[in-house]
């Protein structure tokens, strides 16, 4: 018989499913077929102004006109301001948003008390909307780079803080006791049981919090930008360029959606054991 050596301590790795790479090669074909018809039925309505009922493509712009203005954007110098304008924006209410709504969730998910305390108050405050704390950011903050980075965070906020603290109301309460009964303090439950087990909740709170926050931002630079791809967007709509403002919109949908997915692969890279169930299954 053939002996099979393991390091100490290294866990077997599981082979591959056989065929695995013909079904992923499979479903990103399909994900690419989807995309390009929508392309391409959204040239055909727009070429041929089509009407579907209440929906009209008479003035929308074709793909044919979206990507010579593309291509022109590209090659702009003002690109690079827009984006980094927008990126610095983001990932600054983003980040902040990540600490406060995790560290206020683990603590209402763990304590009645300021459960009763604090999450009346969020819970008045979270249905308000991104545009509506466009005039009190501006009353607020001495300049409007904080007001929009303010509007950024409150978008990102309470998708994390709800999911965290649904996360710590689901961790398994013999998780807590067998901790405490082999000797970790109170203050040590929250990183070594309570944030491990409520992280994939925590991963997609982080991931819908980052979709909203480019949503609130694009609103907040429509108002009080002066450089941005929101910003972009809405200069676009007044000078009547309409395949700019696809433009735009198809950047913040691409960056809105690269920034998701660079969280979830954070979040797959904290949690390895997902991985392996995944294996397992």
């Amino acid at each position: 018989m053939t002996s099979i050596s393991l390091e100490a301590g290294a866990p077997p790795v599981a082979p591959a499913a056989p065929g695995a790479a013909r079904v992923r090669l499979a479903r990103w074909l399909v994900r690419l077929a989807a995309l390009a018809s929508c392309i391409v039925l959204w040239q055909l309505a727009s070429s041929h102004r089509a009407h579907l009922g209440l929906v009209t493509f008479a003035n929308v712009p074709a793909p044919s006109d979206v990507v010579p203005a593309a291509w022109q954007l590209l090659q702009s110098p003002k690109l690079v301001l827009h984006l980094s304008n927008s990126l610095y924006r983001v990932f600054a209410g983003f980040g902040a948003a990540a600490v406060a709504g995790i560290v206020l969730g683990m603590a209402i998910g763990r304590s009645r008390w300021l459960e009763d305390l604090l999450l009346p108050p969020l819970e008045v405050l979270r249905p308000i909307p991104g545009v509506a704390w466009i005039p009190l950011a501006i009353l607020m903050f001495p300049s409007s780079e904080l007001s929009m980075i303010f509007i950024t965070f409150i978008g990102a906020l309470f998708p994390i803080l709800l999911n965290t603290i649904h996360g710590v109301e689901r961790t398994d309460p013999r998780l807590v006791a067998t901790a405490r009964s082999l000797g970790a303090r109170r203050w040590t439950v929250f990183p070594e049981v309570l944030l491990p087990a409520a992280l994939p909740s925590i991963v997609t709170g982080l991931a819908i919090g980052m979709g909203t926050s480019w949503f609130c931002l694009v609103t907040a630079e429509m108002i009080a930008g002066q450089y941005g791809i929101g910003y972009y967007t809405w200069e676009a709509y007044n000078l009547q360029n309409y395949a700019d403002i696809v433009v735009g919109m198809l950047l913040i949908g691409a960056f809105g959606m690269g920034s998701s997915a660079l969280i979830k692969r954070l979040g797959a890279w904290l949690m390895p054991w997902t991985r392996l169930q995944q294996v397992r299954a």
